[in-house]
């Protein structure tokens, strides 16, 4: 059978993408192709589930306009289907005077996005939540929560509804483009189309490579290490609970996040991964970790954060350390509060001069368009970034 688009990845953003293509070509042969038992295993279903509103991206840009019309996507979705969420707001908390200077930057940011936001001084903050000390904070209303799994699993639904196929635990390690179509060939069964979309996260340059095509960049694994809160403490916040981030980095810093499903979270760190889907502690790819360490641009990188990577990693071998980066906001924690849970991994693209890609990166053929870096907030933003995609394969069809 020949389909006309075949979708590698099944995370949100290619659940989205396969979504849109049958909204967009009615009776179209629409086929995905994931290489787990289910859907949003990776990035998706680590993250902390947040609808993020959008204060911290550049006015005007894509990234922006992506992440709020997400925003209001992801909830219309989500009452459409009846997936729980909450609307809980965030509080952006700057802890000293000079934080301070930075979140009035933040606020300016985000009236430009045309974003709803209010400022706090230490007072207020404190009166809205009494667990929480800084010297003033920002408040962003429309920050919701959610399980994003729960978005995916219904995606996947509308997606066979709709007459797609998709196909778990299916890998695609083998991609041939011939002058007509597409071939991917998996392990003892293959498949063709017309053409294909490749989202595919933590091994999108190698998909990419695979497929024959030219790669700049490579992806270097990020690990967000999450605590749970003790049960007996997940009533302390209510808002999202966020500090000021450090504008040079695309990490928001470790944050308190309630969960849709009662509990609440604290995290992620950021320190180097050892492998590109080790959700353990202990995990390490002998592949992955060779594989960043023979790119130029991950030395370059390393070169130009040590001092940020150090910070990091102290947070991560020591629990204190990583308690004592939320108590400059949050005094009430105590060491055991913290109980350890499975961390996310962020697919974080490196280009050869060490920067590091904020923005949207395809690799491209006549008939492939290869998704190498969605970034955050990817979840949040994945309804549009879909719509975005199936334009730009529009052009090409």
């Amino acid at each position: 059978m020949l389909y006309d688009y075949c979708v590698i990845g099944g995370g949100i953003v290619g659940l989205a993408v396969a979504r849109q293509l049958l909204e967009t070509h009615r009776g179209a042969g629409i086929l995905v192709l994931e290489k787990e038992d289910g859907p949003g295993r990776h990035q998706t279903g680590h993250n902390s589930g947040v609808i993020h509103a959008g204060v911290y991206y550049k006015p005007g840009s894509l990234k922006a306009e992506l992440c709020r019309a997400g925003a209001k996507a992801t909830k219309a979705y989500c009452t459409e289907k009846g997936i729980a969420f909450e609307t809980r707001g965030k509080l952006i908390v700057a802890s000293t005077a000079q934080e301070e200077i930075a979140m009035k930057a933040l606020h300016a940011n985000a009236r430009a996005n045309g974003i709803e936001i209010e400022t706090l001084d230490g007072a207020e903050l404190r009166e809205r939540e009494p667990a929480i000390r800084g010297v003033a904070a920002l408040l962003v209303p429309e920050t919701g929560i959610v399980d994003y799994k729960a978005v995916c699993n219904a995606m996947a639904d509308d997606i066979r509804r709709l007459g797609g196929t998709i196909y778990f635990g299916t890998t695609a390690d083998r991609v041939e483009e011939s002058q007509g179509e597409v071939t991917v060939t998996g392990r003892g069964v293959s498949f063709r189309a017309r053409y294909l979309v490749a989202c595919a996260g933590l091994q999108s340059d190698r998909l990419a490579r695979r497929a024959g095509l030219e790669v700049a960049h490579r992806i270097v694994p990020f690990r967000g290490e999450y605590y749970d809160v003790a049960q007996g403490k997940r009533g302390l916040v209510h808002h999202l609970i966020y500090p000021v981030p450090d504008p040079a980095l695309p990490f928001l810093g470790i944050h308190l996040t309630p969960t849709i499903d009662g509990r609440l979270t604290l995290g992620p760190n950021a320190v180097l991964g050892r492998a590109r889907e080790g959700y353990r502690r202990t995990a390490v790819s002998a592949r992955d970790v060779a594989d960043y360490a023979a790119f130029p641009g991950f030395w370059k990188l390393a070169t130009e954060n040590w001092r940020s990577g150090l910070s990091e990693f102290g947070n991560s071998i020591f629990k204190r350390r990583y308690l004592e980066a939320c108590r400059k906001y949050c005094p009430d924690l105590e060491l055991e509060d913290l109980v350890p849970v499975e961390a996310g991994i962020r697919a974080q693209a490196v280009m050869r001069d060490g920067s590091m890609v904020h923005d949207f990166l395809f690799v491209e053929s006549p008939r492939m368009l290869h998704v190498c870096n969605a970034p955050s907030p990817a979840a949040t933003s994945a309804i549009p970034i879909a719509h975005m995609i199936v334009e730009r394969l529009g052009e090409r069809a």
